[in-house]
């Protein structure tokens, strides 16, 4: 049989693996970076761009996307050319999925600092931006079509599998949650609003996490452990049934996210039945991954990459028991707005996403440089603080979650709050907070002495040159099943159909829970006193999403008594019907601003962000300085407003045509209420005349965006009355 010649290409891999390791620094240390905020919340003062709110999504779009995204790529364009034994189809289409994903970041890395974000938890990067992820991911998904199309190996291999479900859902997930109408170069509102937009945007949220953080990741634990292990792996009839219900059910599992919210009822319930059932699935897959050591726990004691893989697999296993338990209701009532979550979340990214990523990077540079890792001592004691630093930044931080539930759900003899001051838990989990701080300082410590080993090991290797392989060309058989094939076996020669089939299992589940919120016109049932915002108000909004206040306070009251007790009436679907984004938050950092409006004056307000802590003793939000000097862009207003027209919002043409003047005179409302203090007005006076003596600009307080924020913030949850007790029994 005739043998054919030709090259691996392993700059592509080498490139993916530098930037894996450049962005993992990167991303780590703005993450350790807001561990400290917590704890020195002023921190960054005055630097606008440095605030908490400003760095939060960017490290968690450069731990995603950057880091863990390079990875991917890297993993899979090595595994890729040798499991279809074929170089990747495209040189060009290569050359663009790694530099377009590199271009991609940097511009997140410019403009979430800026605050140019639409505030949707992994998805907070602007409409350009979103177009260029569509398109690089269209190149990559495309290169490796072609590349199986031209393979010279008739089946498909498990991990190519999750390769393929991971494209087409990515794509899809992108694509439908990134539906926005651009008002501007870098501004847009969300297609969908309120409920619609929360059940879209936790459909993509969860489902980045399944079909990012975790089917490509399976991929490369059925590539890569059984070649560092150099065992085949356990189950592969184990690895079919993995796979399809893994794809089918991780769909259905986004209202999980939501449960006890304003979505309705059916859709919660469809979350929670789904995320129960996932636990089969996922756990086949950790059994099939450490059952394929057996026989080689010898080996595991000595090699550092097998080390990191088994821990990789463990807390995969331990993050996808406890996600199907998190999304109980019993339980999520416990844990949902705490550091549970938190701790949830960084189990599976710094155990499973990380650790399997170094077990790689220790696998491959010493193969793609020729050579041998220059340190296996250090990698094994990178192995061991890094499972350190994971267990003293998880430990604590369930700790945590635990006591901000308890506290908050605690109640006296006669029916009031224990802990009615929300700063009294904030202050109880500051050890905690303490601890995150240090286990995350011990995993960057590990990820530094990874590249420093790396870089040690390249120098001493010889230069990455692309690898000569030989294969017969794959010979055309009929397309039929054999008698003694099986379907699957069949199947796995099919790569269109089976493509086609991966499709529409992840099609099923987001079409059921989305197409409906979309066409029902009762969804969310109307209340005629919810009216849309008024311009300053709409302005003010968006500075509340420019500094992502969403990461650390809620908008959604549960029907809990301790949580209508403490903020308020529970929140209704039909509150949220002119919300573009949505903003019920994830985290309560701070206490829920659903029914803030009317609870402070709006001196407190202006105090609160000019110095937290004088207005809260113990407060750890930092100051928001800025927003008190910086003069109030009205430029776009009426551009919002008519985007909003678009979007269904009822804006008459006169409320667009006098959006200036209104502004001005909520403005001046807002003005004269904050001079009516004395030592705020003589402040403000002294300000004044010294501008004037100086040559200076004067912005009246009246165009300042700390105005348009007090509006908004004065705003919420004022929309519906709530019957007072006595109100009731009078009835």
């Amino acid at each position: 049989m005739e043998v054919e010649k030709f090259y691996y290409d392993n700059k592509i891999v080498k490139n993916f693996l530098y930037a894996t390791l450049v962005w993992g620094i990167v991303g780590m240390s703005v993450g350790l970076l807001l561990a400290f905020m917590f704890l020195f919340p002023n921190l960054t003062e005055g630097v606008s761009w440095l605030s908490f709110g400003r760095l939060r999504p960017l490290h968690t779009n450069a731990v995603i996307f950057a880091f863990v995204g390079n990875a991917i790529f890297a993993g899979v364009y090595y595994s890729l050319q040798r499991l279809l034994k074929a170089r990747m189809w495209s040189n060009f289409l290569s050359k663009v999925n790694f530099w377009g994903w590199q271009l991609i970041i940097v511009s997140a890395a410019i403009t979430l600092p800026l605050g140019i974000t639409t505030s949707k938890e992994y998805a907070e990067l602007e409409w350009p931006i979103d177009i260029a992820i569509a398109l690089v991911w269209v190149a990559f998904g495309a290169n490796m079509i072609g590349t199986i199309l031209k393979r010279r190996q008739r089946h498909l291999y498990v991990a190519i599998w999750f390769y393929i479900a991971t494209f087409v859902t990515v794509a899809v997930l992108h694509i439908v949650n990134s539906m926005e109408l651009p008002v501007s170069f870098l501004k847009s509102y969300s297609a969908y609003a309120g409920v619609q937009d929360a059940l879209v945007q936790w459909w993509y949220g969860h489902n980045a996490v399944a079909f990012f953080l975790t089917t490509p990741f399976l991929g490369l634990m059925y590539y890569f452990v059984p070649k560092a292990a150099n065992r085949p792996v356990y189950s592969y009839k184990l690895s079919i049934v993995h796979f399809w219900s893994l794809i089918f059910i991780y769909i259905w599992a986004g209202p999980h996210h939501l449960l006890y919210s304003a979505l309705p009822d059916w859709a919660q319930s469809l979350g929670v039945t789904f995320s129960v059932m996932l636990i089969a699935p996922s756990w086949g897959g950790m059994i099939n991954g450490l059952l394929t050591l057996r026989g080689a726990w010898d080996k595991v004691r000595t090699s550092p990459v097998l080390k990191f893989m088994v821990v990789a697999i463990t807390g995969y296993g331990m993050a996808t028991f406890e996600g199907p338990m998190l999304s109980l209701k019993n339980v999520n009532a416990i844990a949902h707005f705490t550091d549970w979550i938190i701790a949830h979340v960084h189990v599976g990214a710094l155990a499973w996403n990380g650790f399997l990523t170094f077990g790689m990077v220790y696998w491959l540079v010493p193969k793609l440089f020729k050579t041998s890792l220059w340190s296996t001592r250090m990698a094994n004691a990178h192995f061991w603080i890094g499972t350190l630093g994971i267990i003293m930044y998880a430990l604590p931080m369930y700790v945590a979650g635990f006591v901000q539930a308890f506290m908050w759900k605690q109640f006296n003899p006669d029916g009031t709050l224990t802990y009615g001051n929300f700063l009294e838990t904030v202050n109880e989990i500051l050890p905690m907070y303490w601890m995150r701080a240090i286990g995350g300082s011990l995993y960057i410590i590990g990820m530094i002495m990874l590249l420093y080993n790396i870089v040690a090991t390249i120098r001493r290797g010889s230069k990455v040159t692309d690898e000569l392989a030989e294969a017969a060309p794959l010979q055309r058989v009929t397309k039929k099943r054999t008698a003694k094939e099986g379907y699957h076996t069949w199947l796995e020669r099919r790569p269109v159909k089976l493509t086609i089939y991966a499709t529409v299992a992840i099609l099923i589940g987001g079409m059921v829970q989305i197409i409906p919120s979309l066409i029902v016109d009762d969804y969310v049932p109307k209340i005629t006193s919810v009216k849309p915002y008024t311009p300053l108000e709409l302005e003010g909004r968006d500075l509340y999403i420019r500094e992502s206040c969403n990461a650390c306070h809620s908008q959604m009251i549960r029907p809990f008594r301790s949580e209508v007790e403490r903020y308020g009436e529970y929140s209704k679907s039909g509150e949220y019907v002119y919300d573009h984004p949505f903003l019920w938050g994830s985290k309560r950092t701070g206490p829920d601003l659903f029914r803030v409006g009317g609870k402070y004056n709006d001196n407190w307000h202006f105090n609160h962000m000019w110095d937290p802590q004088t207005v809260s003793e113990g407060s750890i939000m930092p100051r928001y300085t800025w927003l008190i000097k910086n003069e109030l862009d009205k430029s776009m207003t009426e551009k919002k407003m008519e985007a909003m027209v678009t979007l269904g919002v009822p804006y008459t043409e006169e409320d667009i045509a006098n959006a200036q003047k209104l502004m001005d005179e909520q403005g001046i409302k807002i003005e004269q209420n904050l001079l009516s203090d004395p030592d705020f007005a003589k402040t403000y006076e002294a300000d004044k005349q010294s501008a004037q003596q100086n040559g200076e600009n004067f912005v009246d307080m009246r165009n300042r965006e700390i105005v348009a924020l007090i509006a908004y913030l004065q705003r919420l949850g004022t929309d519906i009355k709530v019957k007072s007790n006595e109100e009731v029994s009078s009835n």
